[in-house]
């Protein structure tokens, strides 16, 4: 995938939809384009949180450790932003990342991550959106669960 290829996609993200394509092609460049085959793990639950990433191409499997075992919680693909709580939270990894299949990331640092907070606050407010986006199909969940 070109460069051109990868500004085009980061600007289909909701998360990144009003950036110039001149920034995206900064956060482009700098971001590390990573390839993880099936059953590869970006990250694993507990891990420091040391940068976000963007699904270029493929799926991964989002995993939690549970008292009975590791169990799938969310499934990512193409254009879906992962890892950015524990960097915007400064806390461990909340879940493990697993690749189902190939997989082509782009990898944003959290300090990359946090100067295109701070120069695009639109992007804040995008984050803030999917979060509690998140929050609320975890609500749903858990009230679907509670009442089996």
């Amino acid at each position: 995938m070109s460069l051109n290829e990868e500004v085009e996609l980061l600007r289909k993200i909701p998360l990144f939809a009003k950036i110039e394509p001149s920034k995206l092609k900064l956060l482009a460049f700098t971001s590390e384009r990573l390839t993880y085959q099936s059953g590869q793990r970006l990250f694993q639950q507990g891990d420091v949180g040391d940068a976000a990433y963007i699904i270029i191409d493929g799926e991964a499997s989002v995993r939690i450790r549970t008292d009975g075992g590791e169990i799938q919680v969310a499934e990512l693909g193409k254009g879906d932003v992962v890892g950015e709580i524990a960097i915007l939270c400064d806390v461990p990894r909340t879940a493990s990342v697993e690749a189902t299949g190939k997989l082509i990331t782009l990898r944003i640092t959290k300090e990359l991550f946090f100067r295109l907070i701070s120069e695009f606050p639109q992007i804040s407010i995008e984050i803030m959106r999917e979060l509690a986006a998140r929050l609320e199909r975890t609500n749903v969940q858990l009230r679907e669960a509670l009442n089996r």
